[in-house]
């Protein structure tokens, strides 16, 4: 009986131990956001400076105005880009988001003349 009740006793702390909360990411600084603008091409090249909460996180680029966008990957060191180009012009909302394996976290920016971000109003 004591050694059923031990049993299960360890299999609920293993059990309490897989289900443990994440702490959150902080959300994306369209200050340390970059758009690199092609007004003829009508795209841009998003890049972000490093961020170790980042790490390796997939990072999802979408123009909510034309409902299209990027994947990608952040590198080790959390930064990204250039990206592939994307459809875009400045004045439009971005949503960017990155994904790690223990959180999600994402801002909505307006693209700014000079290639900055503003969050979205």
């Amino acid at each position: 009986m004591v050694h059923r009740s031990l049993i299960a006793v360890c299999f609920g702390l293993g059990l309490a131990a897989c289900v443990t909360p994440s702490i959150p990411i902080p959300p994306p600084e369209p200050e340390r956001m970059t758009f690199a603008v092609d007004v003829a091409g009508g795209t841009v090249r998003f890049s972000y400076d490093a961020e170790r909460n980042y790490a390796d996180a997939i990072v999802y680029v979408f123009n909510r105005d034309r409902g299209q966008g990027i994947i990608t990957t952040a590198r080790a060191d959390g930064s990204v880009g250039p990206t592939d180009p994307f459809p875009a012009a400045v004045g439009e909302e971005v949503a960017i988001t990155f994904e790690t394996l223990e959180s999600l976290a994402g801002t909505c920016v307006r693209i700014l003349d000079g290639g900055t971000a503003g969050f979205c109003q």
